[in-house]
């Protein structure tokens, strides 16, 4: 996957680089948003199939029980964890909302691991043969320092960042 930052007269944002890192490392998450004011980053997983209620109920409690339960070991009290669905015809869109404040690199993978593991094979994935263990590792170490940096500067950019034929794309909603 190929990622290309384009620079101008100012770097690319801490919360930029962000979401593309968690979009390269993550190719189950179909987009991601950032919001500012809220400091809440939202992660959307695609299912390619219509996820009945009762699935959907199991597969919510099961990601919401094992945030609260990971952030219980980790001694953290989290902010926001909400979890919201669409269904629409053959489409299942899955947004988990968390807050900056507390997430962690470790939490984004274990959410990403719920999902693959439930969703598969109808997770919308973008497979990425290039990327290698080593390379996941760097990201997931890129993701770490960015989340701390983003949580240290309060960036006022409404972000929005998606997959788009092997590229990464972010907008300034």
């Amino acid at each position: 996957m190929g990622v290309r930052l384009q620079r101008k007269k100012e770097d690319v944002t801490d919360s930029v680089g962000l979401l593309i890192s968690i979009l390269v490392r993550y190719p189950e998450v179909a987009t991601i948003n950032y919001e500012p004011e809220k400091q809440i980053l939202k992660f959307n997983f695609i299912s390619v199939r219509e996820i009945k209620e009762k699935e959907i109920k199991k597969i919510s409690s099961l990601v919401l029980d094992s945030i609260e339960v990971f952030n219980f070991l980790e001694g953290r009290q989290t902010g926001v964890v909400a979890l919201n669905y669409q269904v629409s015809e053959q489409l299942t869109l899955i947004e988990v909302q968390r807050d900056m404040d507390t997430l962690v690199q470790e939490e984004i993978s274990l959410i990403v691991d719920l999902f693959r593991q439930h969703l598969q094979p109808s997770l919308v994935t973008e497979i990425n043969e290039s990327l290698i263990e080593e390379d996941m590792l760097i990201q997931e170490e890129i993701i770490d320092h960015m989340l701390e940096s983003v949580r240290e500067r309060a960036e006022e950019k409404y972000l929005y960042a998606f997959r788009e034929e092997g590229r990464v794309l972010v907008f300034n909603k």
